[in-house]
Order: structure tokens, then C-alpha cells, then sequence
């Protein structure tokens, strides 16, 4: 890291620019090495939704999302010299706030913006307990664990490092996030949500995500909100058995 880097967290790394982190064939792309995760994890969700077509119960599919969590960390694992934005830095204690606020904040939207207009469809969600009602607390650790510490890696390096950026400039790797403008934020916001039954709080979510990633200039803060929120959001729902919220 340069001293203009450390003294501005705006600045893209060398590392992003340099050739080390140059296109060697389709799989050596910079693209490629944060779209393959997220590809993989929708690949599962299409898997598991073509299975239930096909007479599965979604009791019968909770053991997918184990292996689909594990299938996306091996990609990660794979990939992960192509990752220059998440080189150690700092945060700093106002980051860090900023980050836990802006998680807290969505987390509290999430759960209250439910109205029919708002949800894609009805949702069977992922409900750890067996037939007497009992909760499995091993399927609990391992979606709480994937949703917290894996998901927000995989989705902010697709949405906010390579597509948000991306929309800006195909080149997206020498692209400031500071520089992005409004039209990025707000399509690459509004695809955040589509992915998600609850598509309404999804935009909401991906443009408080998107902004303090644009303001900090580390991916770090979005991963650490995302984090918080997922990670609280399943406490709520283990809590007040909301399983659909899963």
C-alpha cells in the first residue's frame, strides 16, 4: 500500500492495477474471480427450485445449503489473490460505527418492509426445526454462520466492488468509488433487490450498502454491514420464528 492510499482509502490499490491482477484467460479475469462465487450461489438457488419442482419439500433441502455455502467459499479460497480491495487496511473506529449503523438500520427496515406489494412471492424460507418443533441447532450455526461470514464477502465483492463499479467503467478495477454516480447506484441497487423475495427491502439494503461503500471507499464497510445485518437477522428470526425471513 502507498502512503497516498493510506492517507486516502479512495485511492484503488496498486495491487488492482498492476499485472499481477491481469486477465489470464476467462477464469484469470478480475471480473470473473467476483462473479464466479456469486454465479455458483445462484446456481444452488436455481438447483434447489427446480428440485422442488420436482416434488422435494424444502425440509428436504436444507441440508443444500451447507454445500452450496461451502461450494462459494472454495471459491473465494481460489480466487483469493485476485481480491485487492480486501488487502489489510484500517477501518478506523468511524468506519466501523458507520458500518454498524448503517447494518442496524436495514436490519430494522427489513423486517417492517413486508407489505404484499413489497415481497417477489410467498417464501418458504429455511425453518431448522424437525417435527415435533424442536430446533436443529446445527442447521442454526451453519446458516447463521454462511449468511454472516460468507454471503457478505461473495455479495459485496459482486455488487459493489465489480458491478457498481463496472456500470461506471468497464474498467472497473481503476474506477474510485467516490466516483461512481447515481445511475450505477441506483441499477445495480435495484438488481440487489430483485435477487431477493424481499425485493423492496433489497433496494433499500443495496443503496445504504452501496453509499457507504461509495463515502468510505472500502469494501470492508459494506461487508461489515451486511454482516451485522444478516448476522442480527438471524438472531430475530431464530428468536420470533419467522423462518420465512430465511
Amino acid at each position: 500500500m502507498t502512503m497516498q492510499q493510506r492517507k486516502n482509502p479512495q485511492v484503488p490499490s496498486a495491487a488492482a492495477s498492476s499485472t499481477g491482477d491481469a486477465p489470464t484467460g476467462w477464469f484469470g479475469r478480475p471480473s470473473t474471480a467476483r462473479i464466479l462465487p456469486f454465479a455458483i450461489y445462484m446456481a444452488f438457488v436455481a438447483v434447489a427450485d427446480l428440485l422442488q419442482r420436482f416434488g422435494w419439500s424444502a425440509d428436504d433441502l436444507r441440508w443444500l445449503y451447507a454445500v452450496k455455502i461451502g461450494a462459494v467459499l472454495a471459491a473465494l479460497w481460489a480466487y483469493r489473490r485476485s481480491y485487492s480491495e480486501l488487502g489489510w487496511r484500517t477501518m478506523g473506529g468511524n468506519v466501523i460505527v458507520q458500518s454498524f449503523v448503517v447494518g442496524i438500520v436495514v436490519l430494522v427496515l427489513w423486517v417492517n418492509l413486508d407489505a404484499a406489494w413489497m415481497l417477489a412471492g410467498e417464501s418458504a424460507g429455511f425453518n431448522p426445526t424437525d417435527a415435533t418443533g424442536r430446533i436443529d441447532w446445527t442447521l442454526v450455526a451453519v446458516r447463521i454462520a454462511g449468511a454472516a461470514l460468507v454471503v457478505p464477502v461473495m455479495e459485496e465483492l459482486f455488487w459493489r466492488s465489480f458491478l457498481l463499479r463496472w456500470l461506471h467503467d468497464r474498467q472497473f478495477l481503476k474506477v474510485y468509488p467516490n466516483q461512481v454516480g447515481f445511475v450505477a447506484l441506483a441499477i445495480s441497487s435495484v438488481l440487489f433487490g430483485v435477487e431477493h423475495n424481499q425485493w423492496f427491502a433489497g433496494v433499500v439494503a443495496g443503496l445504504g450498502y452501496g453509499l457507504l461503500y461509495m463515502r468510505t471507499g472500502n469494501l470492508w464497510a459494506p461487508i461489515l454491514a451486511h454482516a451485522v445485518t444478516n448476522g442480527l437477522l438471524g438472531a430475530w428470526i431464530v428468536g420470533t420464528g419467522a423462518w420465512t425471513y430465511w
